[in-house]
């Protein structure tokens, strides 16, 4: 056929991915009963936005016109401003944006952080420009020719200067060169699509061969106008069409045509196939039209040949009818040619070719092979490695796949791995474009990724695609067995290339709304302490964590998260709030702790003396603490026997005192304590300690005290006289003053 179609011709990578996850998008939309819209036509291809548009999915100028729908961010991307506007909009958005252009994305924003210029070479209305434009810091400049190069301002010098993914290689390169010609300071980076590179070198070389071209694709793609004009300046007579529709009637497809074929990034594969088939009928019906060559005409006999041949014709129609029935068939066997029956055998023997999947019955077993009988004029061997299962016998029916028809020797070559190879290739590619995850196990650590074994078909997981976090040990994931999401498939290389960090993401999401349909306010759940933090502590929930904050911690004001919880810890916590639209849960652990203040009056009862720890030192008074989560105040006045105008001067945080408990109200979480009724509680109780005194000392004290306490003085002043005089009378008697006395006497003065 002189028909040559381009190896990388239709959909690229970043294309199929976007269809198909449009396409899959569309029946979640469904499901959900949402409308589906894509912002912008997803791709620049007419026959597949119809065909999109028969699924229900409509493209979109603006986001707001997709407001409460699923709405799918195209190929070409977005800027920042335009994807908050989505996602603002959108009941739920997708983002179908090509990895090329997502790292072109990076770039620029990487390097103009500080402000600095970038300039972007490009098609300036391109969706995908115009996108990239938007992730700029600084000033962008977006060219496309060297005159744009030479109007540039002086500022340019310093830029980064990248490329759209689509754009010509060699028209960068040419760009590049001039541009540094003019600003040696200017940063190149290539950005463009590896398979862009690819596809126009391919169709530079077939259009360099072929007397026709056939360009394949919409005329508002970039990518395909750009392959078009490759292709015709290496081909004059190059064609670009959307459809077989299209194809040019004057094209003759024949054997002295050379025809090559081609398509752009955004054609799907059935466009591509519909244009190859309408040129194959133009080719069959071209071959029906040319002139049938004249039939030789047999040379009629001369006469007396023909008188010769008569008589021996006639004998040779006259049967023979003495022969019994069964002896004319040994005679009709034994008069035949010997071509004719070896002819008749290879027709009723089965015929092989390689690649060809047959069953057969084992007829030998050996310890290196398996001789199985296909049909065919010989056995095939089958070597034991090649067998799935190698416990096979003599008598077995097994399904086996033709490697070599005849290895030289004249023997059949088979084996079993290649077609369960076949089947698990398969499976592959059907969960791939599925979506569905694949099991698989951790085999080796290499350069830029993990090597990993899917049903022993080889895939590689790049490092950035192993977790949601940075592996800096890719060897821990050697020998363990995982689930991966499949993001590359190339048939023809048979390359896989695979995503742990996918379906983390997606069980993850599960478990989140998964636990946001269990969880309810206000009931008392298990989680696990996950991480500490100044303001408290966070709590898996399992797949969603929750707060504790830190006054939701315990009943007592000064303590830190790690004073309460551990790291690792099961804990019961109780949902006080959930607010699902922030995705916010609010915890509670001291809630189902023991109130400290239940059963306060039978722990403290009011006229108790209790000796505790200061804790806090206010104007007005200190606090002392009686148990964690219970203070009790000892106001100014009551800090000393003697008036005090600053409770530092008596007082300081960590001093254990004695104190009288003087009200409890557990409903105003108040106790009142004093110093002071506790110090005189002692020296009351000091006299009757003193030897040598009797029952009318004691009188005597208390009459003074009285005395002293008739409300013409202050308390405080009234009680300290009262002991200084007492201490004298004992003094004069020549009694002994006991220590207490003397030591409040010493502290008056």
């Amino acid at each position: 056929m002189p028909i040559t179609v381009a190896k990388h011709a239709g959909f690229c990578m970043g294309v199929q991915q976007a269809v198909d996850r449009t396409l899959a998008a569309a029946g979640e939309a469904k499901s959900a009963s949402l409308s589906c819209f894509t912002l912008g036509e997803l791709i620049h291809n007419p026959a597949v936005v119809s065909r999109l548009e028969e699924q229900g999915i409509k493209a979109v100028s603006t986001p707001e016109e997709a407001r409460g729908a699923l709405l799918i961010l195209r190929s070409h991307g977005v800027s920042p401003d335009a994807e908050a506007q989505a996602r603002a909009s959108a009941a739920r958005l997708i983002d179908c944006t090509c990895p090329f252009v997502r790292h072109l994305h990076r770039a620029v924003s990487e390097y103009s952080r500080d402000g600095a210029p970038v300039i972007l070479i490009g098609d300036a209305k391109h969706p995908e420009v115009i996108g990239t434009s938007g992730w700029c810091h600084g000033q962008v400049f977006v060219l496309s020719s060297e005159e744009e190069i030479d109007a540039l301002p002086q500022e340019a010098g310093q830029a980064l200067a990248v490329a759209q993914t689509t754009f010509p290689p060699e028209a960068f390169g040419r760009l590049s060169r001039r541009l540094l010609q003019r600003f040696p300071g200017v940063q190149v980076k290539s950005t463009i699509c590896s398979a862009t590179a690819q596809r126009q070198q391919e169709a530079a070389e077939l259009a360099a061969s072929s007397d026709i071209m056939i360009v394949v694709g919409g005329r508002n793609s970039a990518n395909t106008l750009k392959l078009y004009e490759t292709c015709r300046r290496h081909c004059e007579n190059t064609y670009l069409v959307e459809s077989a529709a299209d194809l040019p009637p004057h094209i003759k497809v024949n054997s002295q045509q050379r025809i090559g074929v081609t398509a752009g990034a955004s054609t799907p594969d059935w466009s591509l196939k519909e244009v190859i088939d309408s040129m194959t009928d133009m080719e069959r019906m071209d071959q029906a039209l040319e002139p049938q060559n004249e039939q030789v005409q047999e040379t009629p006999l001369a006469p007396e040949a023909q008188a010769q041949e008569a008589p021996a014709a006639a004998e040779a129609q006259v049967p023979e009818t003495t022969q019994a029935p069964e002896a004319q068939a040994q005679t009709e066997e034994a008069h035949r040619p010997a071509s004719s029956f070896m002819d008749e055998v290879a027709a009723n023997m089965t015929r092989i070719r390689n690649g060809q999947t047959v069953t057969g019955k084992v007829v030998q077993v050996t310890d290196d092979e398996v001789c199985v009988n296909i049909g065919y004029k010989s056995d095939g061997l089958i070597k034991r490695s090649d067998l799935v299962d190698e416990n096979v016998q003599v008598g077995d029916d097994i399904e086996v796949e033709i490697v070599k028809v005849n290895d030289g020797e004249g023997n059949v070559i088979l084996s079993q791995r290649n077609i369960v190879n076949r089947k698990v290739w398969a499976e592959i590619t059907r969960k791939f474009e599925a979506g569905e995850f694949v099991d698989a196990v951790g085999k080796e650590a290499v350069k830029g990724g993990l090597l990993a074994s899917i049903e022993g078909v080889r895939a590689f997981v790049p490092a950035s695609q192993l977790s949601q976090r940075y592996v800096e040990k890719i060897g821990q994931f050697v020998g363990q067995n995982m689930k991966l999401k499949i993001i590359e498939l190339d048939d023809a290389k048979k390359r896989v290339v695979a995503s742990r960090k996918e379906v983390v993401a997606a069980e993850a999401a599960q478990k989140k709304a998964e636990a946001w349909a269990r969880l309810q306010q206000g009931e008392v759940v298990k989680g696990i302490v996950r991480r500490f933090a100044a303001f408290g502590a966070f709590v898996d929930l399992g797949g969603v964590d929750g707060l504790i904050h830190i006054t939701d911690l315990s009943w007592n004001r000064n303590v830190q998260p790690q004073d309460v919880l551990k790291i690792g810890s099961e804990i019961d916590v109780k949902i006080l709030s959930l607010d699902p639209e922030r995705e916010r849960i609010q915890l509670g652990y001291k809630q189902l702790q023991p109130r400290p203040w239940d059963n306060v009056e039978e722990k403290y009862p009011v006229g108790s003396v209790v000796t505790r720890k200061v804790v806090r030192i206010r104007p007005f008074g200190a606090f002392v603490e009686m148990e964690p989560g219970v203070d009790g105040l000892i106001h100014i006045s009551q800090v000393a026997l003697t008036r005090v105008n600053k409770v530092e001067d008596v007082l300081t945080p960590g001093q254990e005192v004695t104190v009288k408990i003087l009200a409890v109200d557990p409903e105003a979480k108040r106790i009142s304590l004093s110093i002071r009724e506790a110090m005189e509680e002692n020296l009351m109780e000091a006299p009757a300690e003193i030897p040598g005194e009797g029952d009318d000392f004691a009188v005597n004290f208390e009459d003074e005290i009285n005395s002293y306490t008739d409300g013409s003085i202050g308390a405080e002043t009234g009680v300290a006289a009262a002991f200084k005089k007492a201490a004298e009378a004992a003094a004069a008697r020549g009694d002994e003053v006991s220590e207490a006395i003397q030591s409040a006497h010493t502290e008056e003065n």
